[in-house]
């Protein structure tokens, strides 16, 4: 007791020096510690991974949407510059595009025989959902049947399942 009144800690009266002890029993993590840890961080990616996967599908949505627009304006624009005389339209024709491709290569003025070819994409969206591209609907086919013919009345992806508003991206 005298010692530690007169400031001298008990572990240098022991022979050892002071505060080791308590180095050597805080300097790593015990086994309870290390379990608790890696449970936290393994509920915390299970309740992240879910929200990654829905915020990659309502990306390829969007880009979906974006895409169907794009192609459906084209088609739309071609569709007026037909009905306005501004392109070639033989007399049995719908007045929509023969192809997707057709929108890219461009088509020639009427108007004005010199002049660039008219285009209306500078090139076809790729669609997000379905790498074996767009289905097309010709102006003849049934809505609810869409086939292929011989022009483009509408567009629609070929990716199987429902978007996440519960509609089949089929019908988009």
């Amino acid at each position: 007791r005298l010692a530690e009144r007169a400031g001298v800690h008990p572990a240098a009266r022991a022979g050892r020096r002071p505060g080791t002890e308590e180095a050597m029993k805080s300097r790593g993590f015990t086994l309870i510690e290390l379990l608790i840890t890696v449970t936290i961080v393994a509920l915390l990616a299970s309740i992240a991974l879910p929200l990654a996967e829905l915020a990659a599908t309502r990306g390829k949505e969007q880009d979906l949407r974006r895409s169907l627009r794009e192609i459906r304006t084209a088609i739309d624009a071609y569709k007026k510059a037909a009905d306005d005389g501004v392109i070639e339209r033989p007399a049995d024709a719908s007045g929509y595009p023969p192809s997707l491709s057709a929108l890219v290569e461009g088509v020639p003025d009427k108007r004005k025989p010199d002049a660039p070819k008219l285009y209306f994409l500078r090139k076809v969206p790729a669609d997000p959902l379905n790498p074996d591209g767009w289905g097309m609907r010709s102006y003849a086919s049934a809505h609810d049947a869409p086939q292929e013919g011989k022009d483009v009345f509408d567009v629609y992806s070929k990716a199987p399942g429902v978007g996440l508003n519960g509609t089949p991206y089929k019908d988009w």
